[in-house]
């Protein structure tokens, strides 16, 4: 622990040069507009930042990278409380209570709430980022290729159970992104697979403009099929929070803080399932229930302190499996392997340090978070004023040039293109993408473990199932196919058929 408190403190000296604090801030307000902005999720702002950030030393870039996460899952909280649109996923819950709120003239005590919220949120999970990566990292020295197979499988299959309305069109989004990461030469022998005589096709897809397509591309195009109505913003009071507000309600805080932290630790799931899961526990606990979705203080804390935990919470399976814990921490897992950063076990043993790089950049971030939310209201506010014409071009811009960047090819920004359409038209059908970003990311780690663990087996299939760990999460596995299989199975039993 003590070693820890040193290392972090070094971590903090590290990044407090005028540049990086200047970097750390841009960021950070960058990440809010972005998020505040309907239609632009966290996602997609990290994938245009890590296509603008490829020539920059690799502790600014992430640093960059991290605070544009926090700050975008934070900036949506803005249009939900103002518009009762929701500028990420992950503040829908947030629109119940502080849409209400600002009905009710209270649109600045709300902001104030949800300043709070994310802030005590954010720390709450860096706290246990910093004390669960280091246990969990030697825990992780422990898998071999049997249980990184079945953790990869577990992300993809958790993902498409928890994300969207239908699990069976999870299952097939992210068996979809598995398929994806095998187009392109095999590992070990270089064969080339659903190359189709392609020369480009045979280097496999690049996951950034891959990202960048079905999370950039396609928002545009589904933000130009629901075209924006013009934004009316009303006064709002003073944003400065309330002692009062967060010593009554300081369980809901830890509560939501605990929730928003695991949630974010279970591969796949998001910020969106944390914020709903956290609302729902302190609408459980609470005793003025009937506030709720009626302009509630409690659950507007809930929502904003659930859905910020989350994002230090999704970091943690990133740096000690290499597996990311929600879209956007996909993207940033990415981001860090093209900077010549390996998450994985032995993170703790080759680059310990790194871990409390990261805690540091998140303290960074919340600071970013904390001015701005505060200071900057009345001008983060004109931004919803943007109209939705001049705001598409300049992202869809940002999303071609961000995909050639990366390696100067054209093709890339063909991937682009065409994961934009194939998103788009998911998205219409009511697929989830998480699951599909998810595959491509685990598909190669997947794949790999397999090989390898077959090697080792000399074939056999015995060691995926009898050895502890490995079989644990294989039963896991298929226990919620299972459980989901036999759930639809008796709600289409149920459900009265329609009379012709």
């Amino acid at each position: 622990m003590f070693d820890g408190l040193i290392l972090f403190g070094e971590s903090i000296a590290r990044f407090s040069s005028p540049e990086t604090i200047a970097y750390a801030l841009l960021a950070s307000l960058v990440g809010v507009v972005m998020g505040a902005l309907p239609g632009l999720t966290a996602t997609m702002s990290l994938a245009l930042m890590t296509t603008l950030t490829l020539k920059l030393p690799p502790s600014q870039a992430l640093l960059i990278l991290i605070c544009t996460y926090v700050g975008s899952i934070y900036g949506g909280s803005r249009s939900a409380i103002l518009l009762n649109i929701p500028g990420t996923p992950a503040s829908a819950a947030s629109c119940l209570d502080g849409y209400a709120l600002a009905r009710q003239g209270m649109a600045g005590r709300a902001m104030g709430i949800a300043t709070t919220g994310s802030v005590m949120g954010t720390l709450i999970g860096m706290f246990f980022l910093a004390t669960l990566t280091p246990v969990l990292g030697g825990l992780a020295l422990k898998f071999g290729a049997y249980e990184f197979f079945w953790l990869a499988l577990f992300g993809v299959i958790i993902a498409g159970t928890l994300t969207g309305d239908d699990p069976l069109k999870g299952w097939i989004a992210g068996i979809a992104g598995l398929f994806v990461a095998t187009i392109g030469q095999e590992p070990q022998y270089g064969y080339e697979r659903f190359a189709f005589g392609v020369r480009d096709l045979a280097g496999g897809l690049q996951l950034v403009p891959a990202l960048v397509g079905a999370f950039g591309f396609a928002e545009l195009l589904t933000a130009m099929r629901e075209r924006q109505a013009p934004v009316k913003i009303s006064p709002f009071d003073t944003v400065i929070p309330k002692v009062r507000d967060v010593l009554q309600y300081w369980r809901t805080i830890l509560r939501s803080g605990l929730i928003g932290t695991g949630v974010g630790i279970v591969p796949g799931v998001g910020e969106d399932v944390a914020a709903w899961s956290s609302y729902a526990a302190a609408k459980r606990a609470s005793k003025e229930k009937e506030k709720f979705g009626k302009g509630s203080i409690e659950g507007l804390m809930a929502a904003e302190t659930g859905d910020n935990a989350c994002v230090p919470g999704a970091v943690i399976p990133v740096l000690t499996l290499a597996i990311p814990g929600s879209a956007p921490a996909a993207v940033l897992m990415a981001a860090m392997i093209i900077h010549g950063v390996k998450p994985g076990p032995l993170i703790m043993v080759e680059n310990p340090s790194f871990v409390y790089d990261v805690v540091a950049m998140m303290l960074f971030a919340t600071i970013g978070i904390l001015i701005f939310g505060l200071v900057l209201t009345k001008a983060l506010v004109q931004v919803l004023r943007v109209p939705q014409h001049l705001i598409v071009p300049i992202v869809f811009v940002l999303c071609a040039v961000g995909s050639f960047a990366i390696a100067g090819r054209l093709f890339d920004v063909y991937v682009m293109l065409a994961f934009g359409l194939i998103g788009f038209f998911l998205r219409h059908y009511g697929y989830p993408m998480a699951p599909l970003v998810l595959g491509i990311v685990l598909g190669d780690l997947m794949e790999k473990n397999l090989r390898r663990a077959l090697i080792l087996s000399d074939g056999d299939l015995s060691p995926f199932f009898t050895r502890p760990i490995a079989g644990t999460v294989a039963a896991l596995i298929f226990g919620t196919i299972a459980w989901k299989l036999w759930s639809l199975y008796v709600r289409r039993r149920t459900t009265p058929r329609a009379v012709a």
